[in-house]
């Protein structure tokens, strides 16, 4: 009986949890962005995923904005703002690479923000555009190798109000996945708290260069 129920608040304590998320209760937000050529080759090319075609020379692209608390982070709240109409999230594509990945950002995310969909949408675009991404990343025409560091160098240097602590470098595998930025509710940089505050442990990763 104790063995049972042990099992049982096991698989109840993720739904505990997850009622505990309010839609509008968070400390700040992070601001992802995937490198593209690094997705496509993992997974993107295999879908025959649109961001990937040759040609269309895609770099980085907005994953997500997600709320996040001091330890921790909100996903799937219940919210009373309506889902966003299928040509809004297509709208998104030019940013995020998809509209799916747009609805999936505002299913997951969107909905713990406390805004509209419509606003959540345009945060995302205003967090986008309050981030100058590297020149030396654009257009990258071949694949090289370099720490995390030196990307966060990068990122500083077009971004000079930006502090070490306020950008995460992620890895999959050998590859640079996303560049993690903390930003305050009101789209300013700020330092990540410590569950964010990760870097790819690797020495050098891989950067693809962008098709």
């Amino acid at each position: 009986m104790r063995r049972l129920l042990a099992a049982l608040l096991i698989l109840l304590a993720p739904l505990t949890v997850r009622a505990q998320d309010v839609a509008g209760q968070f400390d700040y937000y992070v601001l992802s962005l995937s490198w593209s050529p690094s997705w496509c080759r993992a997974e993107g090319d295999a879908r025959d995923a649109p961001q990937c075609d040759a040609g269309r020379r895609t770099d980085f692209v907005v994953h997500g904005l997600w709320p996040q608390y001091e330890d921790g982070w909100p996903s799937y709240c219940r919210t009373q703002a309506r889902d966003p109409l299928r040509r809004d999230s297509r709208a998104m594509a030019d940013l995020m690479g998809s509209g799916g990945l747009a609805w999936h950002q505002w299913q997951k995310h969107g909905r713990c923000s406390g805004l509209s969909a419509d606003g959540y949408y345009a945060a995302i675009r205003a967090a986008s555009a309050r981030i100058a991404l590297p020149d030396v990343f654009d257009d990258l025409n071949r694949t090289i190798r370099l720490p995390a560091r030196v990307i966060e160098d990068a990122f500083i240097e077009a971004n000079p109000d930006l502090s070490r602590d306020a950008i995460t470098i992620t890895c999959r595998g050998q590859a640079l996945q996303e560049v993690r930025i903390c930003l305050t509710r009101d789209l300013q940089p700020r330092d990540c708290a410590p569950d964010i505050r990760r870097d790819c442990a690797r020495p050098d990763i891989l950067m693809p260069q962008v098709r």
